[in-house]
């Protein structure tokens, strides 16, 4: 396993463990308003709602990131020739 690999699976870890962190510690209700989507407010734990924005971020940075492997593969082979 690669340094790069494990650094980043640290830092994730880190950053899940902080999450947590704020989900034990924020049960007060909070209101949230999306009006593109959502035709009401939403009242939820604070905690939902910060986990619903950090899986979503998750989830767009996958996808964002996620290229074929084909092409990616290629790309770097050329330019070591």
């Amino acid at each position: 396993m690669s340094f790069k690999v494990l650094f980043k699976t640290i830092v994730f870890l880190a950053i899940l463990f902080v999450m947590l962190y704020i989900g034990v510690n924020n049960r007060q209700s909070a209101d949230f308003y999306f009006p593109l989507i959502l035709d009401k407010k939403l009242t939820t734990e604070a905690a939902m709602i910060y986990f619903g924005m950090f899986a979503a971020g998750v989830i767009a940075g996958t996808l964002l990131t996620a290229g074929s492997g084909k092409g990616a593969s290629r790309g770097s082979s050329k330019s070591e020739k």
